[in-house]
C-alpha cells in the first residue's frame, strides 16, 4: 500500500506541477550528487534524474552532461523541455517503478541518452 501512496505524491509533483520540497532536496538528494555525476559520466548519458518522497514531500534532481544541476521544480521544467511531447507518457510509465523503488528505500535513478540535440 505504501507504493500506491507514493505514486499519488509523485503523480501530483510531476504531472500536476505540485510543489517540491527544498529541505528534502538538501537532506535527501544533495548527498548523492557526486555519485550521480560519476554515474552520468561512466554511462555516457546526456542527463539523469532522480527523485525521492518522504512523508508526503517530494524532491527531484536532474543533472545534465554539461554538469548543470537542476533542483525540484526547475528539474521538472527542464525534463519537460528535454522530453517535450513525450514527457507525460514517459512519466506515467516511470511513476509506478519509481514508487516501488522508493517504498523499499532505494533511490530511483533514470539516465537518458538523447539521439539528436537536446533543447
Amino acid at each position: 500500500m505504501r507504493a500506491k501512496k507514493i505514486e499519488k505524491k509523485l503523480y501530483q509533483a510531476l504531472l500536476r506541477n505540485g510543489e517540491m520540497d527544498s529541505d528534502l532536496y538538501d537532506s535527501g538528494l544533495i548527498e548523492e550528487l557526486e555519485d550521480l555525476k560519476l554515474s552520468l559520466e561512466e554511462d555516457q548519458e546526456d542527463f539523469l534524474f532522480t527523485l525521492i518522497e518522504y512523508q508526503g514531500r517530494v524532491a527531484m534532481m536532474l543533472i545534465e552532461k554539461s554538469g548543470e544541476i537542476h533542483r525540484n521544480e526547475q528539474a521538472r521544467e527542464r525534463l519537460q523541455a528535454l522530453w517535450s511531447a513525450s514527457y507525460e507518457r514517459n512519466i506515467q510509465t516511470l511513476i509506478p517503478d519509481f514508487a516501488q523503488q522508493i517504498s523499499i528505500k532505494e533511490l530511483p535513478i533514470y539516465g537518458v541518452k538523447i539521439h539528436g540535440n537536446p533543447q
